[in-house]
């Protein structure tokens, strides 16, 4: 006769409950893995492709290539020591960086590379990315005033000036977007584009939504928040090891997600020419990415005075009329899409 052992059964039902979690979790650890190895290449591909540009020798040294200068970077960055200013907010001073690289990594969770592929398909995905964008200026501020530092403190208030005024008209943008595809699913919107691309429609959309993500990610010709010839680095400047890598790792991860969702919006994330690859996606990913850096490489910085003008003045203007007059012209006459899309989304 055999006897089964109480314990024994609970300790089995407890690791069959956990371990889909468990696996879970794992999943996402090496996820934020991959991602951040991402962001760290993504610095090398920029001073590759400067280099390349202003004909001079980029990472060479480090590994074949300098393909380990990344991880040179990072080992430095981690084992230099913290520096936190006297009368600093510890709190806030810490939180600021922190905040920004929680909320970069919390909007990979609608990743879409290929068809059926996500973590969380979210009915309002399109609102959940807005709302990480917008509580991004939380970051600058909290960094900026906790430093208690003329020179953070300025350069935070340019940053919340800048993401506000360039936030509104890609929120502006993006709501049109999911009007046309009659859903704020992003999934959805990425299927409304089987066959015709937005931006082959809405072209002058697809401008000013590239306009405002360069602003928004605060790369040239719009990099004032950090402008070392006026703000010494800006709002980050009392930062180093760790806290600065923080910084540094959510800069880059913006690039990367504002051009995943330049390729979402109105490239048809992984379809061409109704096919479906990740393949597609990841080579319109890059594309966009290499854009990013030769505009650093190529264009000079904007004043400030012209900046806010450019912003307030004529692209928020301009994204709320064509807003307006797309979706009269929706009501008038309706939209057929909306249908087509959440069967072929099912």
């Amino acid at each position: 006769m055999i006897i089964q052992s109480p314990v024994k059964d609970h300790i089995f039902n407890f690791i069959f409950l956990i371990k889909p979690y468990v696996i879970y979790n794992i999943y996402i650890l090496v996820f934020s893995l991959i991602i951040i190895l991402m962001i760290a290449y993504l610095t090398l591909l920029e001073r590759k492709v400067l280099s390349a540009v202003q004909r001079r020798k980029g990472p060479n040294k480090v590994g074949f290539w300098g393909l380990l200068q990344p991880i040179a970077d990072a080992f430095k960055l981690i084992l230099k020591e913290i520096n936190v200013p006297a009368r600093a907010n510890l709190f806030l001073f810490y939180f600021g960086p922190m905040l920004m690289l929680f909320l970069n990594l919390m909007g990979w969770i609608i990743f879409t590379p290929t068809y059926g592929w996500l973590f969380v398909d979210l009915n309002l995905s399109v609102l959940y990315i807005l709302s990480l964008m917008g509580l991004n200026i939380y970051g600058f501020i909290s960094a900026g005033w906790a430093s208690n530092s003329k020179y953070s403190f300025l350069g935070a208030v340019r940053a919340s000036a800048q993401m506000l005024g360039y936030e509104l008209t890609t929120s502006t943008i993006v709501v049109l977007l999911a009007f046309l595809a009659g859903s704020f699913n992003i999934s959805v919107i990425i299927c409304s584009q089987q066959y015709f691309w937005n931006v082959v429609g809405c072209w002058p959309l697809f401008l000013l939504f590239f306009i405002g993500s360069l602003a928004e990610t605060a790369r040239v010709p719009f990099d004032l928040p950090e402008a070392e010839s006026e703000l010494v680095s800006g709002y980050n400047v009392e930062y180093a090891s760790i806290t600065f890598a923080f910084f540094f790792l959510a800069e880059y991860g913006n690039i990367i997600m504002a051009s995943n969702l330049i390729v979402c919006f109105f490239f048809g994330g992984y379809f061409l020419c109704g096919y479906i690859s990740a393949v597609f996606y990841f080579i319109k990913l890059f594309f966009f990415l290499f854009l990013f850096i030769l505009i650093r490489a190529t264009l000079p910085r904007f004043r400030f005075d012209q900046l806010m003008t450019l912003g307030w003045l004529k692209l928020l203007p301009l994204s709320m009329v064509i807003s307006l007059v797309v979706i009269v012209l929706i009501l008038c006459f309706g939209t057929s899409t909306s249908e087509d899309v959440l069967l072929i989304s099912v």
